[in-house]
């Protein structure tokens, strides 16, 4: 079955940082986009950041922008997601998902998970001092 691997969450201190790390099982991330999205207890599902193999263009979340960092290592077939100045509302289970071609946004402007696949189990990260 396609689908990723995440891995790197944990628990830290407000202020701290993590790296996730988001890699696909059974195929190769160079036609993909690659969406990070986040889904804390009782709230719905975020889609909080977003980069295209291809060009390596990127879009964020304002919840997120200037914080969060993806990038996308070609050689590793890996995609990350690096998290600084992290904050108690940033707890969640954070997964990732593939969509062909390139980065989609709805028309709202924001990334909607019903349009990417081979989502994984997801790895939790937990923001309190």
């Amino acid at each position: 079955q396609l689908q990723f691997v995440e891995s790197g969450g944990g628990l830290v201190q407000p202020g701290g940082s993590l790296r996730l790390a988001c890699v696909p099982s059974g195929f190769t991330l160079d036609y993909y986009g690659v969406g990070w999205f986040r889904q804390a207890p009782g709230k719905e599902h975020e889609g909080i950041s977003c980069i295209t193999a291809r060009d390596g263009s990127t879009w964020y979340a304002d919840s997120v922008k200037g914080r969060f960092t993806i990038a996308i290592d070609n050689a590793k077939n890996t995609v990350y997601l690096e998290m600084s100045s992290l904050k108690p509302e940033d707890t969640a289970n954070y997964y990732c998902g593939a969509i062909w071609g390139k980065c989609l946004l709805r028309n709202s402007g924001k990334l909607d998970p019903s349009y990417f696949d081979n989502f994984g189990q997801g790895t939790q990260v937990s923001v309190s001092s």
